[in-house]
């Protein structure tokens, strides 16, 4: 939308002073035409932008220029930069718009408090062992597609590529979208039937002008712990595991859910988690070493036993 890219160019200029056309059009996406036209709109409609020549030159605002947002509270303003400074909006595809938000609750921030955003870091992109943090990426124009038509009630057309299969197209009815750990899934129906697909296996999506055949109201949670508790009774393996508390996040990170936790007499964890399968299992397990102990089932004691006797004659010899 036009208007919405002219607030945020001025926007950037009131936060960020003086700024060169090339980086006004990367931060808005666009090309530098694109940002050269909206420049002369907005002299036009009055903003007193103006031009400086020269190697340090730019586009800027007259001083004392400024908007208007209102409605916020300081603490609210805070709580969008906060919760700003995450990951969760890529999966739904919604970056540049969550950039847009966030340069608007900043400009209505009084003065010498707007580095609030700079004093909060939240899910940075690798942890304290320079571990890079899995986010899934969404197909821009297929999310945008996805969105349309859970809000607007209509049906929709995806291209999925479900596990193991080669890809398909689909028409389903879309009740609503859920976001876990940065994973994004679409929830909905398939000729009456429960279905649930992850957003980031949507190759491409069509809006169809047809209403979907869904409830006008609906508790996302309440379905999502439905389908979250289905999935767990299909053919997974539970395990019950102590585990090291400075490890907790790589075992949940391997693990599909979490039934039980709760601290274990000697200042390690004990968890009841759930896998895939076997295979799952002792794969995850495995890469946890000595800072983990599978306690149950026995078939993953001894599986695991098994490889750490063939891994140790090998090493012995």
């Amino acid at each position: 939308m036009r208007a919405d890219r002219l607030v945020s160019l001025v926007l950037l200029l009131r936060q960020r002073g003086r700024l060169t056309a090339p980086a006004l059009a990367r931060e808005l996406e666009v090309s530098t035409r694109t940002v050269l036209r909206d420049i002369e709109a907005l002299s036009a409609a009055g903003v007193p932008v103006y031009a400086e020549r020269g190697r340090r030159g730019g586009f800027a605002l007259l001083p004392g220029f400024r908007t208007e947002l209102t409605g916020l509270s300081h603490d609210e303003a805070v709580a969008l930069l906060a919760a700003g400074s995450g990951r969760g909006e890529r999966a739904f595809g919604l970056g540049s718009a969550l950039a847009s938000a966030m340069r608007k609750v900043v400009d209505a921030m009084p003065e010498g408090q707007r580095d609030v955003a700079q004093r909060f870091l939240v899910e940075p992109e690798t942890d304290l062992l320079s571990r890079r943090m899995i986010t899934e990426e969404v197909p821009g124009s297929a999310m945008a597609e996805v969105r349309r038509a859970v809000l607007a009630g209509h049906r929709l057309r995806i291209h999925y590529a479900a596990t193991g299969q080669a890809p398909q197209w689909r028409t389903v009815d879309p009740i609503g979208l859920v976001t876990v750990r940065d994973r994004g899934y679409l929830l909905a129906t398939r000729s009456g039937a429960d279905r649930t697909y992850r957003l980031s296996r949507v190759l491409a999506a069509e809006e169809l002008p047809e209403p979907a055949e869904r409830p006008n109201r609906v508790d996302l949670d309440r379905m999502w712990r439905e389908r979250r508790a289905r999935f767990l009774a299909d053919d997974h393996i539970t395990v019950l595991v102590r585990v090291k508390p400075e490890r907790r996040d790589d075992l949940l990170g391997t693990a599909l859910a979490v039934r039980a936790e709760e601290p274990d007499a000697d200042g390690w964890l004990r968890l009841e988690v759930t896998y895939q399968d076997s295979w799952h299992a002792e794969w995850a397990l495995w890469q946890l070493g000595m800072a983990a102990e599978a306690l149950a089932p026995q078939s993953l004691r001894d599986s695991l036993r098994d490889r750490a006797a063939a891994v140790a004659a090998r090493y012995g010899t």
